[in-house]
């Protein structure tokens, strides 16, 4: 994948060798959170809320420093953040930018106390995407994603798709929608839709990142295959078979592999965000 000729947005606020702390809490704490972490992208708000009462508390955070970061991951995330940007504000009429903060271990966020186990999450109260960079490393070592750039990039990609759904109003839509649900299979399936909806966004992007930077930043031939791979990667069935547990589709809140592989696909073959329609047969 190209990026290192890309724009560089230089907003990026660094909280890095912050001590953000430790895992809080013990025991089954720990491991409901590292559980949470293998349904890695698009943490559902009210989960990271959920956790901050029971594990962080929500103190202030010291602010980072903000700017381009000075080494190449950092880098990779300031210049595929700003493609991102400029190919949504191109597609959405009054688009506005996230934040985006790089930390280690642990943050304070809107959302509460954000930590690496949850791996990236976007939070709707403070308009910001949070990233543990080493969360591509384990996504590889443990997972079987590739560690490919544009696989790391989709990583990103579907975290502003979420805040992309937030400006839309369908991520408040799906709120409502849950909370009317009659038990959890149906509140689950409207998480699904929306996190497939997060993944089309992401090919939507890919589609659209040569033509925003003028070929700076762009795919080149296998980069998306490679997406794919860390797609099929993260389906709900295939982490929970890697559990040892049995395939339970009502307790799926991302999508099968299959599923989520198609609408990066999708998104990628039209480069259209109206092609994202992943709630129609919810």
């Amino acid at each position: 994948m190209r990026w290192q000729g890309g724009r560089r947005g230089g907003g990026i606020e660094d909280r890095r060798g912050m001590g953000g702390g430790a895992m809080a809490g013990g025991g089954i704490g720990v491991m409901v959170l590292a559980a949470i972490g293998y349904f890695v992208f698009g943490i559902d708000p009210s989960t990271t809320t959920q956790l901050a009462s029971q594990f962080g508390g929500t103190g202030t955070q010291e602010a980072g420093r903000t700017g381009t970061p000075d080494d190449q991951a950092g880098q990779f995330v300031d210049v595929i953040g700003a493609n991102i940007n400029d190919v949504w504000t191109a597609n959405l009429q009054g688009y506005e930018a996230p934040r985006v903060v790089l930390y280690e271990q642990g943050t304070n966020t809107g959302c509460g106390f954000g930590q690496a186990a949850m791996g990236p999450f976007y939070c709707p109260s403070d308009s910001t995407v949070y990233l543990d960079l080493g969360f591509w490393r384990d996504m590889e070592t443990q997972l079987g994603a590739s560690g490919a750039d544009f696989a790391r990039a989709y990583v990103i990609a579907h975290e502003f798709g979420h805040h992309v759904q937030t400006l839309t109003g369908a991520s408040q839509q799906v709120q409502a929608a849950q909370q009317r649900a009659t038990g959890e299979a149906e509140s689950n399936r409207y998480s699904v839709a929306l996190e497939l909806q997060a993944d089309c966004y992401a090919g939507v992007w890919a589609a659209n990142a040569a033509a925003v930077s003028n070929g700076a930043v762009a795919l080149e031939s296998g980069d998306l295959e490679e997406g794919m791979k860390t797609a099929n990667a993260i389906g709900d069935d295939t982490l929970q078979q890697r559990g040892g547990g049995r395939v339970s589709p009502e307790g799926f809140t991302h999508g099968t592999s299959a599923q989520r592989v198609d609408w990066l696909r999708r998104g990628y073959q039209s480069g259209d965000p109206a092609v994202c329609d992943t709630f129609s047969g919810v």
